[in-house]
């Protein structure tokens, strides 16, 4: 005898009701392709994946026995962390993580992701120096570099330089170099922390090499120079040079910032390494994750008696960095041209190019693009007042939101009622991922065919 269909709430039978459709989450997990899937993306990635697909059978828009290929379809990473596209004509963008890897620094990722020699001679079977590799691929860069140190940021840096050379004594520096260095974080109070005294000298906008000399004295520990990489004075201005510095006395501390370690022609107000150690600077610090076009990291560069007097500090331990970061790090110097690198020297015409064909090929998939001539900046705290000439695909402004939420997500920036995708960030093997993007968000509107 046929048994009658048992009514739910709103008048759904459960034989028309999808909910009893929906497999059991022990039942889909049990199946070898996700099985295999958990042993590398984490059981509890494959879990939430599963639990995503069940609510879409629920909703009806997913059939049953299409739950599993759903779950495949899905990115397999086991981070939050998403990839974005970076159309912003920033290069170096720091809510999106500043540089971005060349494939040797990604590579060397895998690589030391494992039980590496960072701290072993497999030779001898002994200890040995740590990151040494890394450190050799510095030296062979910076010539001028007596001793070279890696530490987890730029700041961390200059506080080590401070907390062993000035703890309880005078830090000499311009007024017009006590900068904030983003998020709040102000150098004056990061230099305090350690202890040291700062002995103001100039005006914000003028500073004399006898203001310097008037200063310093016997409880000076280093004279410290910082380039203003994030903002600019012009007018009525003076500052010192690293060399008329360096004969007062006193070391002196350079803090480039960027990470620029040699000169670069497209930004020659941009301090380098090489440069001020040659100029007479004791130390140089730096970052490696801006210009450098590396992971995040901080180099201490100089005199190889003070460099290791730094290493030597208990707080250096506080500070090193992993094998990760050293392994990406060497890459970096040894490898190809970093993303940064090329991003910096696209070519405008080349990016004019780019912009039309891109918009063409929109265009004819009937999508309102257009190329249009644009500037973009170097950002993350350099060359401030620097342009570089560009191009970007112009579409409308809806289109940033979905755009964002993709994933990957791809990232422009308004401009009045246009999304603007600059290409100088964008490398050129992705253009044919920028144009999938834009029509699959296209395509997904409501209402469009």
């Amino acid at each position: 005898m046929a048994t009658s269909a048992v009514p739910v709430p709103g008048g759904v039978t459960a034989a028309a009701d999808p909910r009893r459709r929906v497999p059991r989450t022990d039942v889909i997990l049990a199946d070898p392709r996700l099985v295999d899937v958990a042993r590398t993306a984490g059981a509890a990635v494959v879990r939430a994946a599963v639990h995503r697909a069940q609510e879409l059978v629920r909703a009806g828009h997913l059939r049953a026995d299409e739950l599993v290929d759903a779950v495949l379809a899905e990115p397999r990473r086991s981070t939050s962390l998403r990839p974005v596209l970076n159309a912003t004509g920033v290069l170096l963008h720091t809510n999106l993580g500043r540089a971005a890897l060349c494939g040797a620094a990604r590579a060397a990722l895998l690589v030391a992701a494992g039980c590496t020699d960072v701290e072993y001679d497999l030779s001898g079977g002994v200890r040995a120096r740590r990151g040494r590799a890394t450190l050799d691929a510095l030296r062979a860069v910076v010539p001028a570099a007596g001793g070279v140190h890696v530490v987890n940021n730029n700041a961390a840096a200059l506080v080590l330089a401070a907390t062993a050379l000035a703890a309880g004594r005078e830090i000499v520096l311009s007024r017009g170099e006590l900068v904030e260095i983003g998020d709040g974080f102000r150098l004056p109070d990061l230099l305090t922390s350690t202890g040291a005294r700062l002995r103001e000298v100039g005006t914000t906008n003028r500073t004399t090499a006898a203001d310097y000399a008037a200063a310093v004295g016997p409880d000076t520990g280093f004279v410290l120079k910082v380039h203003p990489s994030n903002f600019r004075i012009t007018g009525f201005t003076a500052g010192v040079e690293v060399a008329d510095l360096a004969r007062l006395g006193p070391p002196v501390v350079v803090d480039i910032g960027s990470g620029l370690l040699t000169p670069e022609r497209l930004l020659p107000d941009e301090p380098d390494a090489d440069g001020a150690l040659r100029a007479g600077a004791a130390l140089v610090t730096a970052s490696t994750d801006k210009l450098l076009g590396g992971p995040q990291g901080g180099l201490l560069l100089g005199d190889a008696a003070l460099v290791e007097r730094l290493r030597r500090h208990p707080l250096a331990r506080a500070l090193r960095v992993d094998k990760l970061t050293l392994a990406a790090l060497e890459a970096t110097l040894r490898g190809p041209v970093a993303p940064t690198v090329a991003a910096l020297h696209a070519p405008p015409e080349a990016l004019r190019g780019r912009a039309h064909r891109l918009a063409e090929r929109l265009r004819q998939a009937g999508v309102d693009a257009s190329a249009e001539r644009t500037r973009a900046v170097v950002g993350g705290g350099g060359a401030p007042g620097v342009e570089l000439p560009s191009w970007s695909v112009n579409l409308p402004a809806a289109l940033g939101r979905p755009l964002r939420e993709r994933d990957p997500a791809v990232v422009g920036r308004l401009d009045a009622d246009r999304l603007l995708l600059d290409l100088r960030t964008v490398p050129d093997e992705q253009d044919d991922e920028l144009y999938a993007a834009v029509i699959a968000v296209v395509t997904a509107e409501p209402g469009r065919d």
